[in-house]
């Protein structure tokens, strides 16, 4: 457990990754009052990372959903494992041929079969999901719930009453309740507007570009063995980069792709050949390759 605010900070430096005083305040806060965050921002700041960080800082099991269109209970809570429950079957036929001997009626042989729903509906048959791992878990988890604007709406309202009560009913076994509370972040990349119901019950937290500053620190801190000037010159071109009006701004994890790869291809200062044959790893639109190429020397310069 975090003690304040500045621990939360130095755990995540430890794991390697930068935050303001802002994000540390809502990190201690998410776990002190027990609300999920809320994370959202351009895509490649680090709000998934944080999930990661934060998990390794405070030593609980990182659980992760991957959102997307068409998501469902059934693929984030937990399904039947048939294949197994048939396999008990085969095996226990013998043994239900006993039970059933001497049943003076179908009704009477229904109920002598309902009496050993416990053996083929049991918890050895469920495979459970992120979610039940999370409710499950036997130690605090953190929970991460990623992309969630790309779920539908109506997997969007079933994860209300699930970060509600931190409980499912599962109709063969009952309700099942968290032992421990997990912590929960949610990532979003403004693919869709989030409910109202689900921003209630959630601290929230956007994560923007960082300064130039903070980015520089960023780059010395992931890119081991880049040199002093090539790692400004790299900073800077990027945030020149995000000022043209591109498809998609490279994040924070393009400036590093970028970064390790002018390491590895020996450059020691950005020219306008070196920024022509590497435009393609910082940014993935070739639109946005063409206007930047059109701004090589503005780039350069930077």
């Amino acid at each position: 457990m975090f003690e304040n605010v500045e621990e939360v900070r130095d755990g995540l430096a430890q794991q390697k990754y930068i935050c303001s005083r802002e994000i540390a305040t809502v990190v201690f806060l998410s776990e002190r009052l027990g609300k999920p965050v809320l994370v959202e921002g351009p895509a490649g700041v680090g709000k998934t990372d944080l999930g990661k960080v934060t998990a390794a800082a405070l030593g609980r099991e990182f659980i992760r959903l991957q959102c997307y269109e068409g998501l469902d209970e059934a693929k984030s809570l937990y399904e039947w494992e048939y294949s197994k429950q048939l396999l008990y079957t085969q095996i226990l036929k013998d043994v239900l041929a006993e039970e059933l001997a001497g049943a003076r009626s179908l009704a009477e042989a229904a109920e002598r079969v309902a009496g050993q729903d416990e053996v083929f509906f049991s918890r050895k048959f469920i495979v459970p999901r992120p979610l039940l791992r999370a409710i499950l878990s036997d130690k605090p988890a953190l929970l991460l719930i990623d992309e969630v604007d790309k779920s539908d709406p109506e997997f969007e309202a079933f994860l209300l009453e699930i970060l509600s009560d931190f409980q499912v009913s599962i109709p063969e076994l009952g309700t099942l309740r968290a032992r421990h509370i997990p912590m929960v972040v949610l990532t979003s990349n403004n693919a869709r507007e989030l409910s109202d119901a689900l921003k209630r019950r959630c601290l929230h937290l956007f994560i923007d570009f960082p300064s130039r500053e903070q980015e520089l620190e960023i780059v010395r801190l992931k890119v081991p063995g880049i040199g002093e000037r090539l790692a400004g010159q790299v900073v800077k071109a990027v945030h020149r980069l995000r000022e043209l009006d591109l498809k998609k701004a490279p994040g924070i994890s393009e400036t590093l792709d970028w970064a390790r790869a002018l390491v590895v291809l020996n450059a020691e200062r950005l020219d306008q050949d070196i920024v022509r044959e590497t435009l393609n790893v910082v940014l993935k639109y070739e639109r946005d390759i063409q206007k930047a190429r059109e701004s090589l020397h503005e780039l350069v310069e930077a």
